[in-house]
C-alpha cells in the first residue's frame, strides 16, 4: 500500500490555490508509475515531472485535460519517475510551479506577459504605477511611452521595419495595438500614445492567465522572477539588482519636448513627408535658411544645460543623443541629422531649405505635435527661450519641456546565459532595455524572446533562440554578445543589418537590403515549423487589426490546446 504524501498547493495567480496529490512509496520515494483520475491520450500522459532529491526541478505543465479536472473540482494523482530526469538539463534549483513574476509594466515586460500567457503559463505582472512614477512618466497604463511616439520606420526592407513584420507574425501585442492607434507619420510606426497605452493595459487585462499587481517592487520577489523594470528602473530596485548583478551600468537618455498643435505659425510650417512617404503629408516641417541655423546652433551651444550630479559620468546613447551634443560635435551635425532636409521640398520657395524641424503628431486629432529628435538636457527656460527662436514656433505653447533621464543596463553577455537568465541566479531573467537593447519594439521582442524561453524550460526543453539572420536573432546575438568582437565593451544599441550575419557571396549594395528580408523570412518560417509555433502568414505588411484578430489565439489570448501541443519553444 502507498502513503499518499500531504497536498501540494501550487498557487497560480489570481485564482485560488489548488491541490495537487502526489503518491509516494512506503519508503518516501515518489513510484515510478503515472496515475490520473481520468482517461488521458498518450500525448497527454506523457507530461512527465522529476523529484530531484530535495526538491521539483521541473515547472508543472498542464494540458487541457488536466485543468478541466483541475477546475472542476477534481484531485488530479500524480505520480512520479524516481529515476533522474533527462529533462532536468539546465537549471536543477530553479522550481516553476507557481506563477512567474513579471516586474515591470512597460513594452518588455507587457509583451513577455502576453506572450507567457498565450502559452498556457499564470504570470503576475508588476507595476508600481500609480503609486510610484518614474519622473518620466505621466499615466496610469501599462507600456507607456515616455520619448518619441514612434515607433521608427515601417518599412519591411529596413532592420527594424523587418522586427516590425517578424513581432506581427508572432502575435506580438505591442505590435498589434500600435497598428490599431497609428496616426500619419509617412513610412514610419507612429502611434498616439495614450490610445497605445489603453489598448495594451484592456489587452492584459482582459488575459485571464495574467493578474496585474500595482505595487512598487524593492526586493526581488520569491520564485522565477523576469526583470523588465526598463530604462527608469527606481532605485531601490536598482540597488537591489545590484547586489545580484554586481555592478549598475547607465547611460544618459533625454525626451523631446511636445507643442500644441494651434502654437504653430502655419504660415511658415509646410505640410510634407520625406519623399511622399506615407500619406504624402504626414509631418509638419519648419525650413532655416543657412543662416537662421548657424545662429541656432551657436545659442545651443551657450544655453545653460542640466548637469548630471557629481558622481555621475555623462554617458549617452549614439542613437538617441541630445541635440546640444550634436551641436559641439559640428556646425553641420544637426543638418545631417534630425534636421536634415533631404526629401523635402519648401512649397513657398520651390528649393530645399538648409535645414527643418520635423513635427510629428502626437494623436490622431493632431493636437499636439513632438519636435522630433529635439530630445535636449536644456534647462525649462532656456527650452521656451531658444526653441521659441526657430521659425514657426515663435508663439509655442509647450504641453511637455525636454528632460534627461538615467538608463540603467547589465552587461548581459557576461551575466546571462544562453536562455537570457542571470547566470548566478538561474531563477532571474532579464528582458528590455535593462538587458542592454534600445528602443521600443527591441523592447518588446526582448520580452517575447524572454517568454519563449521560460516555455522551453517549462516544457522540458532546451531553448532554441530564432535564426541569427532574423531580426529576432540578430537581437538575440546583441544581448548574448555573439553579434560583436570578443572584448568589446557592451553598450545599448537598436537593431541594425551590422548585427546580422552578412550574406553569402557577392551582393549588389542596392540588394542588400531585399536579399537580408528575404532570407529572414525564410528561415523564420524554418524555425517556428520546427518548434510548432503558430504564426501569422507572410504577407502582413500594411495589416491593422489587433493581435487577437490577426493571430490564432482564443479570445482569452491563450494558444488553443492543438496549437500549444507542447511543441513550442
Amino acid at each position: 500500500m502507498r502513503d499518499i504524501a500531504k497536498a501540494r498547493d501550487v498557487a497560480i495567480g489570481p485564482e485560488p490555490a489548488r491541490s495537487v496529490a502526489v503518491a509516494q512509496s512506503a519508503e518516501g520515494q515518489p513510484d515510478a508509475r503515472r496515475r490520473f483520475g481520468t482517461q488521458l491520450d498518450e500525448r497527454q500522459l506523457d507530461e512527465r515531472l522529476a523529484l530531484d532529491g530535495r526538491r521539483w526541478t521541473n515547472a508543472w505543465r498542464w494540458t487541457d485535460a488536466a485543468g478541466r479536472m483541475l477546475g472542476a473540482g477534481r484531485t488530479l494523482d500524480v505520480t512520479l519517475d524516481p529515476r533522474p530526469s533527462t529533462l532536468d538539463y539546465t537549471h536543477p534549483s530553479v522550481d516553476l510551479r507557481s506563477a512567474i513574476t513579471v516586474v515591470g509594466g512597460g513594452l518588455a515586460g507587457s509583451e513577455c506577459a502576453f506572450q507567457l500567457a498565450r502559452l498556457g503559463v499564470e504570470v503576475c505582472l508588476v507595476e508600481m504605477k500609480p503609486g510610484r512614477r518614474s519622473p518620466a512618466h505621466r499615466g496610469d497604463g501599462l507600456a507607456e511611452l515616455v520619448c518619441s511616439n514612434s515607433l521608427r520606420s515601417d518599412e519591411p526592407e529596413t532592420a527594424v521595419g523587418l522586427l516590425h513584420e517578424e513581432l506581427r507574425r508572432l502575435s506580438s501585442v505591442v505590435l498589434g495595438c500600435a497598428d490599431q492607434c497609428r496616426v500619419p507619420a509617412g513610412g514610419a510606426l507612429a502611434v498616439d500614445r495614450e490610445a497605445f497605452s489603453d489598448a495594451v493595459t484592456r489587452t492584459l487585462s482582459a488575459q485571464p492567465r495574467v493578474r496585474l499587481a500595482r505595487r512598487e517592487v524593492e526586493r526581488l520577489p520569491e520564485g522565477v522572477v523576469v526583470v523588465a523594470t526598463g530604462p527608469l528602473t527606481s532605485e531601490p530596485f536598482a540597488a537591489e539588482l545590484g547586489r545580484h548583478v554586481g555592478e549598475r551600468l547607465y547611460f544618459y537618455d533625454a525626451i523631446a519636448p511636445i507643442v500644441d498643435a494651434d502654437s504653430v505659425d502655419r504660415r511658415v510650417a509646410f505640410r510634407m513627408s520625406r519623399y511622399g512617404k506615407g500619406g504624402g503629408d504626414d509631418y509638419l516641417n519648419l525650413p532655416l535658411e543657412r543662416e537662421q541655423y548657424l545662429d541656432f546652433v551657436s545659442e545651443l551651444r551657450a544655453a545653460e544645460k542640466v548637469s548630471p550630479r557629481a558622481f555621475e559620468e555623462p554617458r549617452y546613447f549614439e542613437g538617441c543623443l541630445p541635440i546640444e551634443v550634436m551641436a559641439e560635435r559640428g556646425d553641420e551635425v544637426l543638418a545631417h541629422g534630425p534636421m536634415r532636409p533631404v526629401g523635402l521640398l519648401d512649397p513657398r520657395t520651390g528649393r530645399r531649405p538648409h535645414a527643418v524641424v520635423q513635427l510629428r503628431a502626437e494623436d490622431r486629432a493632431g493636437t499636439a505635435y513632438n519636435l522630433v529628435g529635439f530630445q535636449t538636457r536644456l534647462t525649462w527656460p532656456e527650452q521656451r527661450r531658444l526653441f521659441r527662436q526657430l521659425p514657426g514656433l515663435e508663439g509655442a505653447e509647450f504641453l511637455r519641456l525636454g528632460q534627461i533621464h538615467r538608463n540603467t543596463f547589465i552587461d548581459s553577455p557576461r551575466l546571462l546565459l544562453p536562455d537570457l537568465s542571470l547566470r548566478s541566479e538561474p531563477r532571474i531573467l532579464f528582458a528590455g532595455q535593462i538587458s542592454g537593447v534600445e528602443g521600443y519594439v527591441e523592447s518588446a521582442a526582448s520580452g517575447l524572446l524572454v517568454a519563449l524561453s521560460l516555455h522551453a524550460r517549462l516544457s522540458g526543453r532546451k531553448f532554441l533562440p530564432p535564426p541569427a539572420t532574423t531580426a529576432l536573432g540578430a537581437l538575440y546575438r546583441h544581448v548574448t554578445g555573439e553579434a560583436h568582437p570578443e572584448g568589446l565593451s557592451f553598450q545599448p544599441t537598436n537593431v541594425t543589418f551590422g548585427l546580422f550575419p552578412p550574406l553569402p557571396g557577392r551582393v549588389r549594395k542596392a540588394d542588400k537590403r531585399v536579399r537580408y528580408a528575404q532570407r529572414a523570412r525564410e528561415d523564420l518560417e524554418a524555425w517556428t515549423r520546427s518548434l510548432g509555433l503558430p504564426i501569422v502568414p507572410g504577407d502582413v505588411e500594411g495589416d491593422r487589426s489587433g493581435p487577437d484578430q490577426r493571430s490564432p489565439v482564443a479570445e482569452s489570448g491563450e494558444l488553443h490546446a492543438d496549437q500549444r501541443g507542447g511543441e513550442v519553444a
